[in-house]
């Protein structure tokens, strides 16, 4: 492998309920290749693999490790780390962290099992043996991000410019979508309100559908004053967000676009205008939909 071909790779780790699978979104989102919950004696193997294809492979590579893996698994994580060194390869490790309290709340409020409550353990006894698991790779890591004051917008941004901007992409754009009911998300650096637009809430067969969806994508991409206002806020960002690259400093630019619910025009709008965005040359281009992700 020549050291040009040498791929860029991060390992997501972290405790549960902390943003792993967040940040990893995130940075498929930016063109990683991304694995989760990969063995980490499979590390090796997976970087040969990807890295030996005709076209050359992904540039870029993010996996997944967490105490979803056997406790034997993670104590092989230092061996591991070496092959790859021994393969060219620099990986970064990314530990993603946050207090007992914050945890146990985002659990309390996503109803969701902890990966350590199949051996009948209560959800702080879980918490407490998790990250003593955890704690080897912890010191091992390049970088630890607690998130306990994070929202997932703000972890998105921090993934987004912190791990995985190119040295020459420049600027990289967020999209996002929201609900006006919760607020404006207050880093949004432009806000587009969809409201006035056709709403297929009212169509009984797409209202538990997202703009996400292939039906309600054409029922809104049929509508006029959809068309309409699309082009009109393309036609404005692609005037305007090369040159606020050109004349400012800065790395990244949110784009926001809101409606009643969050769920389908803001959510279309969002997701059509990384499309876009990806077409017209940004290199790094996120989504995210704070009602739905």
């Amino acid at each position: 492998m020549s050291t040009h071909d040498v791929p860029t790779l991060v390992l997501v780790s972290g405790m549960s309920g902390s943003g792993k699978s967040v940040a990893l979104h995130t940075l498929e989102d930016l063109g990683f290749y991304c694995v989760d919950n990969l063995p980490a004696a499979l590390l090796p193997a997976l970087v040969r693999d990807v890295t030996s294809a005709d076209d050359g492979g992904p540039t870029k590579i993010a996996v997944g490790i967490d105490v979803r893996n056997t406790h034997e698994d993670l104590d092989r994580i230092p061996a591991g780390l070496s092959a790859l060194g021994e393969l060219g390869l620099d990986p970064r490790l990314v530990f993603f962290d946050a207090v007992d309290g914050v945890l146990l709340k985002r659990y309390a409020d996503t109803r969701r099992r902890h990966p350590l409550s199949r051996l009948g353990l209560s959800l702080p006894d879980a918490i407490a043996l998790e990250r003593q698991v955890l704690r080897p790779l912890r010191l091992l890591a390049d970088a630890v991000v607690d998130t306990s004051e994070m929202n997932v917008h703000q972890l998105r941004r921090h993934v987004t410019t912190e791990f995985a901007l190119d040295a020459e992409a420049g600027m990289s754009l967020l999209f996002e979508s929201f609900a006006y009911r919760r607020g404006v998300p207050p880093d949004a650096d432009f806000v587009f309100d969809a409201r006035a637009l056709p709403n297929p809430h009212w169509i009984p067969t797409l209202r538990p559908l997202s703009g996400r969806d292939a039906t309600v994508r054409e029922y809104l991409l049929a509508q006029h004053d959809v068309e309409q206002f699309f082009q009109q806020i393309r036609q404005f960002l692609d005037t305007w967000l090369p040159r606020l690259q050109t004349d400012s400093t800065r790395s990244y630019a949110t784009v926001a676009f809101g409606c009643s619910g969050g769920r389908h025009r803001s959510v279309y709008l969002a997701e059509r205008m990384a499309e876009h965005a990806r077409a017209s040359g940004w290199k790094e281009v996120a989504v995210h939909h704070r009602e739905l992700d």
